[in-house]
């Protein structure tokens, strides 16, 4: 099996081998088994599922939650001669019924649906005719209740176990912390999948977060060397996106808003001019991102803070998918955490509610994080990195650091006097010795560790517990009122084995300019017959009419413009080129080559 996947991989989608860890996900899927998949926006979910369909009989279908995340995925799909199709409310009568003829005559590879058409009686009716290749799950969080992005329409899809016992199923996301995986494998009846945790790390993206002072002032700062660039802006209400994007046009940037106010066909018209390159900005609420399949978006910037590290994580990622340099820019204000708390509060749900409030609490400790960024944001989903990025603004321009050992002591032996049962607040009264009735009622003023920290402030207290938080000594339990629990690596320090370093809170206001030093790395290939290329490549793209990322990544260009090609196998030997794309397109851009390099 292992060689003629690695010949699918490279004569089918171009590449060379498989990241970790596609190989073995994509031999259990094509053996039949069931597995659960986590893995980072850019990280090569898509082929998870996409190469086993090629290897199993019948057609794979594909649930997936956007209109246009199909049309991408299916665009991608035919350009590299592969059989796809999807079905959606945008289609007309006469293309829904091409699309269930070559479903019904086994002449389709791969079948995108949305979760609501696939569970309706007569679809579902129809596919139990057919053969099946498999099910794949995209955006998988969306049926958890614990996810960020909870969707009802994705419940139902835990019929499917029982309706089709045989057919394997391959859930995938990008964002699941433990609780949140295993809510899904639950929901999905799928007890037995392997599961498999790629990481989260993006090193491609340079994390930065500034406090908020004159925000637009520091976006068009910010946005100023990058014209060319594509990317997205986050706020959070439809009026300020639409002032942000007003300021942006009027300062000359390419620039269009994007929510769910505006009516359907300019949300359609924004959407597709970004992804053919025609506009270069999209100011926009969280309404608009996780159907873009655009691999070659440089920056994300929250104007705003979100509601949770899923969301902030799951934005920043629309960053980079390519693998190239890429930005996450947050302007943070405590306004903003009290805007987020009243969208939070303004529900009836008291149990959403909660499960929300706190994820919105450690959207703010990581927003006042003083530990590396990436170290932060890869502890909150339990993957414990032990060295700092070198590549966020925690890193480039470090605060100033003290030996909080002995505090670090003090805070962990509270967590676990006090049974590892209780939240951060709680124990900080503990350590400053309150008489709160709640204590005295718990009998926590008889412990050893009442009173020891009260020479340290409550809001000092919070930071340590923080970074501690950050740097893995201790995890919080989102699932159970963000109670705090010891980690492995907490032993040590409790035994004196281990000193601990932390920052002192900054004084000083940062400015965009000082926050967003950055480690973009040096380009190694041809810049302007990079440039050249990607004219070429629009070009392509405006006649065939789809996004350019579609023809070739910005990645595949940047090696064309370092290796320059100019016969075929010199340029089958370029990622992202299969035996298809070189057939369409490979005389085109060899040419384009070699004209450069007479």
């Amino acid at each position: 099996m292992t060689s003629t996947i690695h010949h699918t991989l490279k004569t089918i989608f171009g590449f060379n081998e498989f990241r970790h860890p596609q190989q073995e996900v994509i031999e259990r899927v094509t053996a039949g088994e069931d597995v659960f998949l986590v893995m980072p926006t850019g990280g090569g979910k898509s082929l998870c599922y996409q190469v086993p369909a090629l290897h199993r009989d019948g057609v794979a279908i594909v649930v997936s939650p956007l209109i246009a995340l199909m049309k991408d995925q299916v665009d991608a799909l035919e350009a590299n001669g592969v059989k796809a199709a999807c079905l959606n409310s945008s289609l007309a009568p006469a293309e829904v019924g091409r699309v269930y003829q070559r479903l019904d005559t086994c002449n389709l590879d791969l079948l995108y649906v949305a979760p609501e058409r696939l569970m309706m009686a007569d679809f579902l009716e129809r596919l139990g005719s057919l053969k099946l290749s498999l099910f794949a799950i995209d955006e998988a969080h969306c049926i958890s209740q614990w996810g960020h992005d909870f969707r009802p329409e994705y419940i139902r899809l835990g019929r499917l176990r029982e309706m089709f016992p045989a057919v394997p199923i391959v859930a995938m996301t990008a964002t699941a912390d433990p609780e949140t995986r295993q809510d899904i494998i639950k929901q999905l009846g799928i007890s037995d999948a392997r599961i498999f945790v790629a990481g989260f790390d993006r090193p491609n993206i340079t994390y930065t977060v500034v406090p908020k002072q004159k925000p637009l002032v520091q976006l068009t700062s910010f946005l100023a060397g990058r014209r060319d660039e594509a990317g997205i802006i986050y706020a959070l209400s439809r009026k300020r996106v639409e002032q942000i994007a007003e300021r942006l046009q009027e300062a000359g940037f390419s620039a269009a808003s994007y929510h769910a106010g505006l009516p359907d066909n300019e949300r359609r018209r924004v959407q597709d001019a970004f992804r053919k390159d025609n506009i270069r900005i999209v100011v926009a609420t969280v309404a608009f991102g996780m159907g873009i399949d655009k691999p070659n978006v440089r920056f994300v910037v929250h104007y705003d803070m979100p509601k949770s590290v899923e969301s902030y994580y799951q934005e920043t990622g629309r960053a980079g998918r390519d693998g190239l340099p890429s930005e996450a820019l947050m302007l943070f204000g405590m306004g903003d955490v009290m805007t987020a708390r009243s969208l939070v509060e303004n529900s009836d749900n008291p149990e959403r509610v909660r499960i929300e409030l706190q994820k919105l609490n450690a959207m703010v400790s990581y927003a006042e994080a003083l530990t590396c960024r990436r170290r932060a944001l890869l502890a909150y989903f339990g993957d414990r990195e032990q060295n700092d990025c070198g590549n966020c603004d925690i890193c480039n321009d470090p605060p100033q650091r003290f030996d909080a050992s002995e505090q670090a002591k003090k805070a962990l032996s509270c967590v676990y006097r006090v049974g590892e049962r209780f939240g951060m607040m709680h124990i900080i009264e503990v350590l400053r010795g309150s008489k709160s009735q709640r204590i005295l009622s718990l009998q926590h003023d008889k412990l050893s560790t009442y009173g020891i920290g009260s020479g340290t402030s409550s809001v000092d207290w919070e930071n340590i517990f923080r970074q501690l938080i950050h740097l893995g000594y201790l995890a919080q339990d989102f699932s159970s009122f963000g109670v705090l629990k010891l980690t492995p690596a907490a032993r040590p320090v409790l035994k004196g084995e281990t000193s601990v370093v932390l920052g002192r809170p900054r004084d000083a206001v940062q400015t965009v300019e000082k926050g967003k030093k950055r480690i973009r790395g040096g380009r190694d290939y041809d810049q302007a017959l990079f440039d050249l290329l990607r004219a070429t490549r629009k070009d392509i793209a405006d006649n065939a009419g789809v996004p350019p990322f579609v023809i070739f990544s910005d990645a595949t260009l940047a090696e064309m413009a370092r290796n320059k090609p100019t016969h075929s196998r010199e340029m089958l030997q370029i990622s992202g080129v299969g035996e298809h794309k070189l057939r369409q397109y490979g005389h085109i851009f060899m040419e384009a080559v070699s004209g450069y390099c007479r």
